[in-house]
């Protein structure tokens, strides 16, 4: 087996890269951020890897990943494990659950957490004789250390290294070692901001999450910027979408907002607009597109803040609920249909050709609901995360979308 360097041009839809003693930290936020404004949440969120894969031509036989794993869970409760999705030549071969890894207990009565150390898990991938595109789509739920990733000769390969001279892009060119070549990003550069939905929230895969069903479907670029519980509209995000290469934007804002309960319509509407003005300074002429929350019925004509249903929680099982008071909205405090209300005014008032409003039930509403309810109250199944990804490319990629319509900047 000949070790693969986990290097910067093998990883797409990242911030940037930590090196530890035991393996890579993928980061999705950069590393100036994440030193002027370590919130606990967001930064728990911005390790996990959702939307982030390896990609890499080779010519190897295998193809073995090894990752140390840490996942959270209630002492009653655990979410499904985190999988590793297999990709070669564009189709869909392999979705590795993970096993061992770290387990952290949170008692969210007592607020005392407790962990256990695991082993490391081992992908191995079976690849066919010849040169392949291989996509490692990472799991988007639990916390990842890159140990390592080996590739193992195919005898043919051996026979023929020393045929000829390899691509210039390739390592290890004439000495009977894998060929490995780097890819290069490709497609609309599409930068997508959002919550635990966006995240991947119950969807069964990595590639089942809504954001990566559409990118692959609309052949885009994917940086996935969402964090469950954490997009609070906050302006070091900006700053960073603000950076980022990008033909398109999206933000899908208000759920987080009002399940934190963090602030009030008088505070949301100024928040949108400078969120909004941060990224234009460096996007002046990027498509953006903002998304209103899909339907809830948890916060649908009633407040935050969320919490862990405990009688569920009894039961083993994970389940949200509400808390804010049905009338509470009076004084300013948001529902969801507040949300959406504020985020059109806000889109309506700015008079941006640029800046395109999709209602968030028109993507997810109230039938789709009582169609496809939410597994946990709060967040779609796998069903409802293939609905939605098909609902924004119709309305963003598709003949007729943003995207299509007007184009990437000149």
């Amino acid at each position: 087996m000949h070790t693969i360097d986990i290097t910067e041009p093998l990883v797409h839809g990242h911030a940037d890269l930590e090196r530890t003693a035991q393996g890579v930290r993928i980061h999705r936020l950069p590393s100036w951020l994440r030193r002027l404004w370590p919130e606990p949440r967001l930064m728990a969120m911005e390790q996990q890897a959702a939307g982030v894969r390896l990609v890499l031509d080779t010519d190897a036989r295998a193809l073995e990943l090894t990752m140390r794993s840490a996942r959270a869970a209630f002492p009653t409760a655990q979410r499904p494990r985190g999988v590793l999705d297999v990709v070669i030549d564009g189709e869909t071969v392999a979705h590795d659950v993970l096993t061992g890894g770290a387990l952290i207990i949170n008692d969210p009565y007592t607020g005392e957490t407790s962990s256990s150390p695991g082993p490391a898990h081992t992908s191995r991938i079976e690849l066919p004789t010849g040169t392949h595109r291989v996509e490692l789509w990472l799991p988007y739920s639990e916390d990842v250390l890159l140990e390592s990733l080996r590739a193992e000769l195919d005898s043919h390969a051996a026979d023929s290294s020393s045929a000829g001279a390899r691509d210039a892009g390739a390592s290890d060119v004439g000495t009977g070692r894998p060929l490995v070549r780097h890819v290069a990003p490709s497609g609309t550069r599409w930068v997508h901001h959002g919550s635990s939905i966006s995240h991947g929230s119950n969807a069964a895969t990595p590639l089942g999450t809504w954001p990566v069903r559409a990118a692959r479907a609309a052949g885009a670029d994917l940086r996935n910027l969402g964090f469950g519980g954490s997009a609070m509209i906050d302006a070091p995000v900006a700053q960073v979408i603000r950076e980022a290469p990008a033909d398109i934007i999206s933000l899908k804002l208000g759920i987080n907002v009002v399940g934190g309960d963090i602030m009030r319509r008088r505070a949301l509407v100024p928040a949108v607009h400078g969120f909004l003005d941060t990224i234009r300074q460096g996007h002046p002429n990027t498509q953006i597109v903002l998304i209103s929350p899909l339907h809830c019925g948890l916060f649908e004509g009633v407040t935050g803040p969320s919490a862990v249903d405990p009688q569920a929680l009894a039961r083993g099982e994970i389940r949200f609920m509400a808390t804010g008071d049905p009338a509470g909205t009076s004084p300013g405090r948001l529902d969801l249909p507040a949300v959406r209300e504020a985020l059109a005014e806000v889109c309506a008032a700015r008079e941006d050709p640029q800046l395109h409003h999709i209602d968030g039930l028109d993507l997810y509403g109230a039938q789709d609901e009582a169609e496809l309810p939410l597994p946990d109250a709060l967040h779609p199944g796998p069903e409802a995360h293939a609905r939605i990804a098909e609902r924004f490319v119709e309305r963003v990629f598709a003949d007729g979308g943003v995207f299509a319509q007007h184009g990437a900047p000149a």
